[in-house]
């Protein structure tokens, strides 16, 4: 892993300890698990119904799972049962330095605490993954069995988000981090929704139909009129979750 990585790729946030239930409203069950290679990290697990869709949620590479509760209380509020982890490093997680592998390794843990700890079948998982955390709910589908899977704000490569931002220069030779997330999705047969705001200026929306174009059917490609990078569930509205909604009926009934 390049030294570079920690500058440039992960940026995370430490913890601040305040009443995040009684703040937010939701009925924030926590969770200590363990990554796959034995990292101790930390969640929140929301639950609705016991029958309900699970969405196992990997977030982008800044801040940590506070910075997403408002878009988790309107996930709950459509009935999903939610789990949102830290990746190491993050939050109340064990500072480890993250890196690409390790991240991979805590999806597969969150996963596993989900069927191996609560009990709950692949069947009823819908895997998501925004911006960097696209990639690692993408190589975890390749891995575990699950209903679904929707990418945010999704990037074919870290090479390719590089050469948009400087010009082409090959300043990826000098990370350590690929995240190639166009390695994975031609292998990926289960049902797969692909979001993108059409103003974003950190994974321009070209780099997002890459990843739409690159995928193996069955996909759908949705776009966000005035989205940028970290607002799609806010400027998206009630429409943006109603297609969430829509999406993962579908994927559960087939």
């Amino acid at each position: 892993m390049s030294l570079l990585d920690q500058f440039f790729v992960y940026h995370p946030e430490p913890w601040q300890d305040r009443d995040w239930a009684r703040l937010s409203g939701l009925p924030l069950e926590e969770v200590w698990f363990q990554s796959t290679d034995g990292v101790r990290l930390f969640g929140w697990y929301v639950e609705t119904q016991a029958d309900r869709p699970v969405m196992l949620w990997c977030h982008g590479n800044a801040g940590n799972i506070i910075s997403r509760l408002e878009n988790l209380k309107y996930l709950y509020q459509m009935g999903l049962s939610v789990f949102l982890f830290d990746y190491r490093s993050y939050g109340k997680s064990q500072k480890y330095d993250p890196n690409e592998d390790g991240l991979y390794q805590d999806a597969g843990g969150a996963y596993d605490y989900l069927t191996r700890i609560r009990k709950i079948r692949p069947e009823r998982i819908v895997l998501f993954g925004r911006s960097l955390g696209a990639a690692v709910a993408a190589e975890l589908a390749t891995q575990r069995a699950a209903s679904a899977l929707i990418l945010e704000s999704s990037f074919p490569s870290i090479e390719a988000v590089a050469k948009f931002h400087y010009r082409g220069l090959p300043v990826h030779w000098l990370l350590g981090a690929e995240y190639r997330l166009i390695d994975r999705l031609p292998q990926l047969s289960l049902p797969k929704l692909i979001i993108h705001g059409d103003r974003d200026d950190i994974i321009p929306i070209e780099l997002g139909r890459q990843v739409f174009e690159t995928a193996k059917p069955p996909k759908d490609w949705y776009v966000i009129p005035g989205a940028d990078h970290n607002n799609i569930y806010e400027v998206g509205g009630p429409a943006y979750f109603r297609r969430l909604g829509e999406f993962i009926k579908k994927a559960l009934s087939v």
